[in-house]
């Protein structure tokens, strides 16, 4: 069930729990157990089905046509902001699509498509605060371009050459940036959940008047990660905004084989976590929701769950063919119903903001930016080939200068075999 109502109070009702005796008359009708809230005696024996309760509502503003539903509640953002972030979103799309296909070129060794999830991401990014620290899983591209991410700094990393800030040892879309506060991404599923609870509590630790949010899929809510990391965050109250996408598939594994209850979002409450559930393809939606949810860690200091329903168009990964485990039927009609770039493009055309032609021209001229920021860091050099043994610690360790020596020792004796010079020094880098 859809919702256009945005409650400010959508969490758990959880008093401090005593725990020290407390006096009850010997015939009251509850009591408060150290284990849980203050519950009511029953003498009628019934098990609590979950089927018996109402589904969780997914909050939305528009419409599948970029409709407004609720006319007195009009997305409080202004001509200028909305441009950059439809802006953003045709660019992700716009990339994933050519490096998509420079991958099955074999230009870049792996890449995963954000395709109908990019209103999630804009819509997320542009709620937060500069500085907040965010630990993402691997379909952020949109939270990176809203922060100011460059196509360069896309393509450096996705070519893994000089002026990749990973220097070249991460799997292509494992971005990070310091600048940025975006801590590096990991294939490891699940493990920056965790990571971000307790970068949550140092910075409550420290008085700081910025949060955390942990970017994840469906599928990593599985992970056993997920559910340590919410009960810690929960218990010592961390500034966290847990964001999950729940876009149907984890990998190969829908969403029916994942889980009974009803959906992510039921574990937050399960928790004692202020939980909401959101349309992702509604990017005013996600924005309002995710600015409240900020607004409570901040304020209160305590963890949001935000779940936002979606749907993977995409594969998996270039890895993955996912015609094999679901219908192209099923993937056709998302694509025809609900995208999430066109619901906002609708929506500014109907404020008179853009049109046609902008689209046709926004387009054209962002394909020919990512083409030339595509060539510029192909032809980089690689990094000098000392960093595979550099920044393990901060001063290289005997065993470290033992393999330095056997590795060059192996290049003098076979240069023909391995390709230095597209390297930044060649074998003088080392």
């Amino acid at each position: 069930m859809y919702s256009s109502k945005l409650v400010r109070n959508f969490s758990p009702s959880m008093p401090v729990q005593q725990h020290k005796p407390v006096r009850q008359p010997p015939h009251s009708d509850s009591i408060h157990f150290p284990g849980a809230v203050k519950s009511k005696f029953t003498s009628a024996l019934q098990f609590q089905s979950p089927g018996g309760a109402p589904a969780i509502p997914t909050y939305r503003l528009m419409d599948t046509d970029g409709v407004v539903i609720d006319k007195s509640n009009v997305p409080k953002v202004g001509k200028e902001m909305a441009l950059k972030m439809y802006r953003d979103m045709v660019t992700v799309s716009i990339m994933d699509l050519i490096m998509y296909d420079s991958q099955r070129q074999g230009r870049i060794s792996f890449y995963m498509v954000s395709a109908g999830e990019e209103g999630v991401a804009v819509g997320s990014a542009a709620a937060l605060e500069p500085d907040d620290v965010i630990f993402s899983q691997y379909r952020e591209q949109g939270v990176l371009m809203y922060r100011g991410y460059t196509l360069d700094e896309f393509m450096n990393q996705l070519f893994a050459n000089k002026n990749d800030y990973g220097k070249g040892r991460n799997m292509p879309v494992h971005y990070m940036s310091e600048k940025l506060r975006l801590h590096p991404i990991s294939s490891t599923l699940a493990t920056q959940i965790p990571h971000a609870v307790g970068a949550a509590y140092a910075l409550k630790l420290n008085g700081s008047p910025n949060i955390t949010v942990c970017y994840f899929g469906d599928g990593a809510a599985s992970e056993g990660d997920f559910h340590a990391a919410l009960n810690v965050a929960a218990t010592r109250a961390c500034p966290v905004v847990f964001f999950c996408r729940n876009n149907g598939y984890a990998i190969s594994t829908p969403t029916l084989e994942q889980y009974k209850g009803d959906g992510v979002a039921s574990r937050g409450m399960g928790y004692g976590i202020d939980t909401i559930r959101v349309d992702g393809n509604d990017i005013w939606a996600v924005y309002e929701v995710t600015k409240r949810a900020r607004e409570i860690a901040v304020t209160q200091q305590k963890p949001v769950l935000i779940e936002a329903m979606s749907y993977r168009v995409s594969h998996h990964s270039t890895s993955d063919d996912s015609f094999a485990y679901r219908a192209k039927d099923e993937v056709e009609d998302w694509k025809r119903r609900d995208n999430p770039i066109t619901r906002l493009r609708k929506y500014l055309e109907a404020k008179g903001w853009w049109s046609t032609d902008e689209d046709m021209a926004l387009r054209s001229s962002l394909r020919k930016e990512i083409l030339q920021a595509f060539s510029r860091a192909e032809k980089m050099k690689r990094p000098p080939i000392k960093d595979l043994f550099m920044d393990i610690y901060e001063e290289p360790t005997e065993d470290l200068k033992e393999q330095m020596a056997e590795l060059k020792n192996i290049l003098d004796k076979y240069p023909e075999e391995y390709d230095l010079d597209s390297h930044e020094g060649g074998k003088d880098g080392l």
